[in-house]
């Protein structure tokens, strides 16, 4: 989908377009205070979320708000898309990519109906939680910014 993600050590990537925020800055203490994991959150201006790394689908959540991957290089992370929305069990998210599916940094693997999610007055804020196989600190330059779904946001 994009040609410059092509190399399986590109980095972690956007999971959605919009604006990249610290995990303490997620207004839901389960995320902020790293209960999870760390990481880092996009608040979404769309309604794709990709995979965040090249690697396998290793879980879609049965209410299709979060999915986990697992690269080659043994990093493991959650994608949990919004607060609150587990309580939708499933509606509004469509899921595009099933677990055991390999897919690359930058490719669509949930989308979720903007306007709905919209009308219910939720926050579609978007982590990205290393649950096992990264214990880098998490130095972003693009943090308060815009950023594209797949665009590198932690260099390998």
């Amino acid at each position: 989908m994009f040609g410059f993600l092509k190399k399986e050590s590109g980095g972690v990537t956007a999971p959605a377009t919009g604006k990249c925020i610290r995990i303490e800055e997620v207004p839901d203490a389960v995320f902020s205070q790293k209960m999870m994991g760390d990481g880092f959150a996009v608040i979404p201006s769309g309604d794709t979320v990709a995979a965040p790394v090249s690697g396998e689908i290793v879980m879609v959540a049965q209410t299709k708000h979060a999915f986990g991957m697992k690269t080659k290089s043994g990093i493991e992370l959650l994608v949990h898309i919004g607060l609150d929305t587990v309580e939708l069990n499933g509606e509004g998210f469509t899921v595009l990519a099933k677990p055991g599916s390999r897919v690359k940094a930058g490719e669509a693997v949930i989308r979720f109906d903007k306007a709905f999610m919209e009308g219910k007055g939720l926050n579609m804020t978007t982590m990205v939680i290393f649950t096992g196989g990264y214990d880098r600190e998490i130095k972003i330059s693009q943090f308060g910014q815009d950023v594209t779904a797949g665009e590198v946001v932690l260099p390998e």
